[in-house]
């Protein structure tokens, strides 16, 4: 917020800003309850909540403790506790009346933060003085010492000629308030005031500051009472006392008693009563003592005795109904008593012992046999004939439990086989849908890539693109030959040729010209986007994750050049439009006095001239492209446009340039390193990246897209498998076209695919890292079978073109430091048989031998 103001206000001119950072000594431990307590009424607070806050804050006991040794308790009745979640609210709530009342002062408070912004116009610092002198006298009021060491004043000034600030308010604000409080030290100085309440008849007494007001003084009774203070009504003297005097004014002197009646306004509703019972002020509420003074004069001072605010809460035992005493819980206020160790450990007879238990189990028919007998008779009504059946052996009690545990099987086994053919038909269309996906999505690819083939055709952009068209002329050329040679003899053959000639020559005139359109466009382009990087703001991550952008004088000077550019550049313009620019133009390098400035100036004086004179604006194009050019290469300075800096390339400082300059041995010019074609080996090639783009036109004709692809696939495949890969970011373009060309003839080693839109590299040895003497050329669809069984022939047959790739980059410094100590065919990825293994072994040792 506090920037928002500083910045919006710097937007108009003659304009600055004075930020005081004020820091208060020990902030929440100077809260004055009987200070917070009128705030917190004033704010709606309920007089409970009030009470509550005053009760939490006064009589709190402290003790320190150093060892086993504790000190005396000590009552606090100031400040709030530190640590407690309620002491930033509770100190905010207590600086809540400390605002300004000019609105060229912002005054922001966070908790015990307090900053002061003075937003200054033309010079004018009176009203941002008198609100820090107004915060001083506020914090002396208020029981708040600032801390003069951590206290710090910043001056924020874009002006370009900043005049001479006066010293800081703050400071002359301090002395000045010392001088008062030692002028007025009698103001200070507290007396008792004594107020009978009327009609009760009981007295109060209360130590008051003698600067204070009446209107204060009643705000404090009425807290104390329990009652609103506009009910309040003080008389001294049998008159009421007006509440905007102090004490002093009444004629009180300091260090001395007053005696006042208060009554109530409203008796019936509001009448005023002690809260403490009469019986309870035995202690008077104000002392006064004698204390000597310097010079051995005694003097009087008046002690206000404070007391509790509220009875501290029972803590548990007993109490006495009679007399109220107390007596404590000995199981609550005693730690238990540990029993003495004995050595032996003991353990309890109930968890050793087994317990054993009887249970008595009745059958619910009586076991003993019952007939008809003397004196007893039995129904047989209900009896029945029991005849034995089929007696089973054991051998066909087992067979038939054989059986159904055979059946059982069956029924399971068969829903198992059944689960395994959905399983196995459910993964088979899986694969099916996979391999279409895949096959699909080749297609695509192949697709994509032969629409973006088939738009730099038509649309040209790069010079990539160019080299396209080129090789498409060459080989359009190469065809009609061999069409003209095989068909026609003679003159007619001849003929053919030069119109051919003919043909060639208008098709590489139009792809010239489109070519000059094609760098005026990008030109065109790339002098907006660096402007445009130059002119952005500088951005920074904030804690919060939300971006941050800063505006410097760097960055405004960059845009203000940047729009002068795009306004000198346009050329559908009226001609005050045009006259406007260039005065415009001329006024702001006129600032810098050198011979570019110079010739800007003389430039734009001519094309004035040329106007007024009534020059039409075709004549006038190549006068205007010059003050382009110069008006560029005057924002490219960093001397006029230091944000230009961090984005050139060539050093600032041209005894640098004398190391990086190589003569180029075909067009016999001296240029930069950065103009010529790096190899692998590290070294520049002797010819320009311009003469080889020539030469390439002439005579070549060559196209690395199928090779850039191939690398790029390679860099990222090998990228995902390990990050810290090397050899694949070491390689260039004309490495990977002798690779695929020379060493592996341009197709798949398995299926001998010359398609270069569907090969790729992978390793052949998968533990591992990619390189020229570790890969082996396959169409995509053959990268995902690489690990079956090859034959001992193909083997073969890719190891001599690994020994052939080691032979070819081993003559690369930076690529024989990747070459292996001691190479070895490592098969340890591919399944042959045993015939196979010894023959590898056989190969193996021969190797070894040769290489001692």
């Amino acid at each position: 917020m506090g920037l928002h103001y500083i910045l919006q206000h710097l937007d108009r001119p003659g304009t600055y800003a004075r930020v005081l950072f004020v820091d208060f000594s020990s902030a929440f431990n100077t809260i004055v309850p009987e200070l917070l307590s009128p705030k917190l009424s004033q704010l709606s607070v309920s007089p409970a909540t009030c009470q509550w806050i005053a009760s939490f804050l006064t009589d709190r006991k402290q003790q320190v403790r150093l060892g086993e040794i504790t000190s005396e308790t000590q009552s606090l009745s100031i400040g709030a506790p530190q640590g407690c979640v309620l002491s930033p609210l509770l100190f905010s709530l207590y600086t809540n009346d400390c605002t300004s009342s000019n609105s060229a002062v912002k005054l922001l408070k966070f908790a015990d933060d307090t900053t002061v912004i003075g937003l200054i116009q033309d010079g004018d610092e009176s009203a941002y003085r008198q609100e820090v002198e107004q915060l001083v006298l506020w914090c002396s009021q208020h029981n708040l010492e600032l801390n003069t060491l951590k206290t710090v004043e910043m001056t924020v000034d874009f002006r370009r000629h900043p005049s001479t600030l006066l010293p800081s308010p703050y400071q002359t604000a301090l002395c000045q308030l010392t001088a008062r409080l030692d002028s007025t030290s009698v103001s200070l100085c507290v007396v008792a005031v004594k107020v009978v309440l009327v009609p009760e008849g009981h007295v109060m007494t209360v130590a008051f500051a003698i600067e204070l007001s009446i209107h204060e003084l009643k705000r404090h009774l009425a807290s104390e009472l329990r009652v609103p203070a506009d009910v309040l009504q003080i008389s001294l003297d049998g008159r009421a006392v007006e509440e905007h005097k102090s004490l002093m004014e009444l004629g009180v002197r300091p260090h001395s008693s007053t005696r006042m009646e208060m009554s109530s306004t409203d008796p019936s509703f509001h009448p005023l009563r002690p809260v403490r019972p009469l019986e309870h002020d035995s202690m008077p509420d104000v002392i006064t003592v004698q204390v000597e003074a310097d010079g051995g004069v005694l003097q009087e001072v008046v002690v206000e005795i404070e007391r509790p605010r509220h009875q501290k809460a029972f803590l548990g035992g007993y109490r006495h109904r009679l007399t109220g005493l107390e007596y404590h819980h000995a199981a609550v206020q005693t730690l238990p008593k540990r029993r003495p160790d004995r050595g032996v450990a003991v353990f309890s007879r109930d968890t050793q012992t087994v317990e054993l238990k009887s249970q008595a189990q009745q059958c619910p028919v009586s076991a003993s046999t019952q007939m008809t007998g003397i004196g007893c008779y039995v129904s047989c009504m209900n009896d029945r004939l029991v005849t034995p059946g089929t007696y089973t052996t054991a051998d066909e009690h087992h067979d038939r439990r054989l059986r159904a545990v055979i059946r059982l099987q069956t029924f399971a086994r068969r829903w198992l086989a059944q689960q395994a053919v959905d399983h196995l038909r459910k993964e088979r269309a899986r694969r099916l849908a996979w391999l279409e996906m895949q096959e699909r999505r080749r297609n695509e690819e192949k697709e994509e890539q032969l629409r973006d083939r088939r738009n730099r055709w038509l649309n040209p952009k790069r010079q990539e693109d160019f080299n396209l068209l080129y090789q498409a002329l060459e080989k359009w050329r190469n065809e009609e030959e061999q069409r003209i040679s095989s068909s026609l003899r003679g003159a007619e053959r001849k003929a053919a040729l030069c119109a051919l000639l003919d043909q060639e020559m208008d098709l590489i005139a139009a792809i010239g010209r489109h070519h000059i359109a094609v760098h005026s466009d990008n030109y065109d382009k790339a002098v907006r986007n660096f402007l445009d990087k130059s002119a952005s703001p500088h951005q920074r991550r904030a804690a919060d994750g939300r971006l941050i952008e800063i505006e410097t004088q760097n960055t405004i000077r960059a845009r203000e050049l940047r729009d002068l550019y795009n306004s000198i550049s346009l050329t559908t313009v009226s001609q005050e439009q045009r006259l406007h620019f260039l005065m415009t133009l001329k006024h702001t390098v006129k600032e810098q006095e050198c011979a570019l400035t110079r010739d800007i100036v003389d430039l734009v004086d001519r094309e004035v001239d040329l106007m007024t004179r009534g020059v039409k604006s075709a004549k006038l194009e190549g006068l205007r492209k010059r003050i382009c050019t110069l008006l560029l290469q005057y924002i490219k300075t960093p001397a006029f446009n230091p944000e230009v800096a961090k984005l050139l390339k060539v050093p600032q400082n041209p005894s640098q340039l004398k190391n990086d300059m190589i003569l180029c041995q075909y067009c016999h010019r001296y240029l930069r390193l950065t103009d010529f074609i790096m190899s692998a080996s590290g070294s520049p090639n002797r010819q320009c990246r311009q003469c080889a783009r020539l030469n390439n036109i002439a005579r070549s004709r060559h196209d690395f897209t199928f090779y850039k692809s191939i690398l790029m696939r390679l860099r990222a495949d090998e990228q995902r498998l390990n990050a810290e890969a090397k050899i694949p970011f070491l390689l260039k373009v004309q490495d990977m076209q002798y690779l695929v060309e020379a060493v592996w003839a341009s197709r798949s080693a398995l299926s001998a695919n010359i398609d270069l839109y569907n090969l790729a590299f992978v390793r052949w040895d998968r533990q591992k890292d990619w390189s020229p003497w570790n890969c082996i050329l396959l169409s995509k669809e053959e990268t995902s079978a690489h690990l079956e069984t090859y034959d001992t022939t193909l083997i073969h047959e890719i190891e001599r073109k690994h020994t052939q790739a080691r032979r070819h980059f081993s003559q690369v410094p930076v690529m024989s430091e990747q070459l292996d100590t001691h190479p070895a065919a490592v098969l340890g990825n591919q399944l042959v048989s045993k015939p196979i293994t010894m023959a590898i072994i056989k190969h193996t040792r021969d190797t070894q031998t040769s290489d001692h």
